[in-house]
């Protein structure tokens, strides 16, 4: 007992030294400071590292192990520092990031990337409230004014984002009033009552002439006896030259603030007088032909050119329809919706193995040795070439007879085996709306084939492969509501074993797969997720080895038989849940719902544009005086039946137009 004690500590006190050995460090003798700057280390206060390490430097001047880390501990403060606020200030939270900015010169002053920021910021807060003047100005119908200021913008920050937005939205304005045609101003918004039955149209447009100073001329393909009948009251000067226009088959065109052209409104006066302009639109992410197909099915616009590579679409066509061009190419040019679909897919199996019971010898021989052998006596031979034990020897006449079994003689199988594996694929797709993804977690398995051509001894190998593993495909739509719909297919494949056909040069390598697979369409909402299983495989077999007849009894049967369990369990749980990264922006109203013209018009109709040709000019009379009842003789005034009649027409300063003499004027 005295020995194993003693040997006990021996044993425990060698473990002891090689520990000590193992955890051994030769700075810790010699630095003294180790402990503490762990101790710091470990609580994670950068200053209070810093603050230590600038002590222990100015104690050991010579030490570079200290100085080296008091340099990486200070970059890395300034790097993590410098790093908020370029963050900060590209979300223009400008005392955010000068705070940061500071924070990080106090571990270094002289620092030049910190410096280099803090005049960037300072820039940057100069270009904010330049561009917040500039979109003032903008706002008030100045872009004359913005422009400068955002040129003032551009000579600090050439790359400046906002600045060329901005400057792109004034060239934008400026361009458009430019091609937009001339309109009456005002004086086309002033009231008119009118009050004529089967006039003269000229005489018509005469008054209105008298009455609000608008100049009109007429094309020379419009009758002169055409005659028109109007009652309106208390109606915008601008909309009435619109019912007249609509109701006598009439267009215009405005051609300054005061003057209108009017010209009948048939396929050849338009090709003559409407005005066309060409805009281009360039894509960011619709599709350019279906946006060509669009413009072609709603604006019924001919001259269109498409140029996939850049993504533009160019039209053709008047005013009015550009604008509308422009609404549905801003309803439909949207970023495409994306989804992150973050999936785990989990495959739990399970194992028993159960052996129990007896194994006794499956065979047995009685044979005869010819070669003789010991006389009067019984012995055990040596192992046979086929794995027999020669037993017993029972000479005969000078023969020997010999019995041989099996080895061992008997075997006692007492063993469980009990597994668990879980195989665990966490992937994360990133996939635009209506895109598919694909991913594929396993080994591609060759598959060699060989074939001997039959004369001249040719020989030739071919190789396919086969996916086996995890493959997993997935089709997401996201809808309104950041609702996603997913069409999912899972398939989870194994070898089973391998099958060789064919033999020699010609022989063929196959594989038995094991496969189970899942299909399924479903909707779920942003971040909801979503447990999918059931694919199980439930694999049991049994087997026995009994002793003939005795092994066949029901209790007593246990001692003659061996028995063998094996079961294997296996279960497939795939976790889907989506995250919405840009979803599906729904338009403005004023964008989705806007007037469009009639079915012969694009625009509203009457707004023809274009240049006039050999007119007939009819100069307007002087207009009336501001107040009294004023007569205005017509030319060619004639007092006839009711059902025709041209009388003079008298308009009062208040801009109604009314028969003299009519108390009551007929209603239409």
């Amino acid at each position: 007992m005295t020995h194993g004690r003693r040997g006990g500590t021996a044993v425990a006190a060698l473990a002891a030294l090689l520990a000590a050995c193992q955890s051994f460090d030769p700075y810790a003798l010699q630095d003294p400071y180790r402990s503490h700057y762990e101790a710091l280390k470990a609580s994670g206060d950068r200053d209070a590292m810093l603050d230590y390490l600038a002590s222990v430097m100015r104690a050991n001047p010579t030490n570079a192990r200290y100085r080296s880390e008091y340099i990486r501990v200070r970059d890395a403060a300034v790097a993590e520092w410098l790093a908020i606020g370029d963050a900060a200030r590209r979300a223009g939270q400008f005392d955010q990031a000068d705070k940061a900015y500071r924070t990080a010169l106090r571990y270094d002053p002289e620092n030049a990337r910190v410096l280099s920021a803090l005049r960037t910021l300072d820039i940057a807060r100069q270009n904010a409230a330049t561009l917040a003047d500039a979109r003032k100005l903008l706002a008030a119908n100045d872009p004359t004014g913005a422009e400068a200021q955002v040129r003032a913008v551009l000579m600090r920050s050439p790359e400046s984002a906002d600045a060329l937005a901005l400057k792109r939205s004034i060239d934008e304005l400026r361009q458009r009033s430019l091609v937009a045609p001339p309109t009456l101003g005002a004086r086309a918004q002033k009231p008119i009552t009118l009050e004529l039955r089967d006039a003269s149209l000229r005489m018509v447009f005469e008054a209105i002439s008298r009455t609000s100073g608008i100049n009109f001329v007429f094309d020379r393909d419009i009758r002169p006896d055409q005659r028109t009948t109007i009652f309106v009251r208390d109606t915008p000067i601008a909309e009435v030259i619109r019912i007249l226009g609509m109701t006598n088959q009439l267009d215009q065109k405005v051609l300054n603030d005061n003057t209108v052209l009017l010209y009948p409104n048939t396929p050849a006066k338009l090709r003559e007088y409407q005005e066309l302009i060409v805009r281009s639109f360039f894509l960011a992410n619709a599709d350019p032909k279906q946006t060509a197909n669009m413009l072609r099915t709603i604006l019924k616009t001919r001259d269109v050119f498409v140029d996939e590579k850049i993504n533009l679409v160019v039209i053709r066509d008047t005013p009015d329809a550009v604008r509308l061009a422009e609404k549905l190419v801003a309803t439909q040019d949207m970023a495409d919706p994306e989804v992150m679909l973050e999936v785990e897919v989990l495959e739990i199996s399970q194992t028993r193995l159960q052996e129990l019971g007896i194994r006794w010898p499956y065979q047995a021989g009685f044979g005869v040795n010819s070669s003789g052998g010991t006389t009067g006596g019984i012995g055990v031979g040596a192992l046979g070439t086929q794995g027999l034990l020669r037993g017993l020897d029972f000479p005969l006449t000078g023969a020997n007879w010999y019995i041989t079994v099996t080895d061992p003689l008997f075997l006692f199988n007492l063993r469980q085996t009990d597994g668990a594996s879980n195989l665990l694929a966490n992937p994360r797709i990133r996939v635009k709306n209506r895109d598919k993804a694909r991913v594929l977690i396993g080994d591609r398995v060759p598959v060699i084939t060989t074939t001997a051509a039959a004369t001249g001894g040719f020989v030739s190998q071919s190789v396919t492969y086969i996916d086996v593993g995890l493959k997993l495909e997935v089709e997401p739509l996201i809808q309104l509501e950041n609702e996603v719909g997913i069409k999912v297919g899972l398939e989870v494949s194994s070898i089973v074993r391998e099958i060789r056909t064919g033999v020699g040069a010609n022989q063929t390598l196959a594989y038995q797969i094991g496969t189970r697979t899942a299909a399924t369409n479903l909707r779920l909402r942003d971040g909801e997720t979503q447990v999918l299983g059931g694919l199980i495989a439930d694999d049991e077999r049994k087997s026995a080895e009994r002793v003939p007849g005795l092994g066949n009894y029901p209790t007593i049967g246990r001692l003659f038989s061996s028995q063998r369990t094996d079961r294997t369990k296996t279960e497939i749980v795939m976790l889907i849940t989506p995250r919405v990264v840009r979803g599906i922006v729904r338009p403005d109203a004023q964008m989705t719902e806007f007037s469009a013209g009639t079915e012969a018009s694009i625009g509203g109709g009457f707004a023809g544009r274009g240049r006039a040709r050999a007119p007939e000019v009819t100069t307007p009379a002087p207009p009336p005086a501001e107040s009294g009842l004023q007569p205005v003789p017509m030319p060619g005034a004639t007092q006839v039946p009711f059902g025709g009649i041209n009388p003079p027409v008298y308009t009062p300063g208040d801009g109604t137009v009314i028969f003299p003499g009519v108390t009551n004027p007929p209603a239409p």
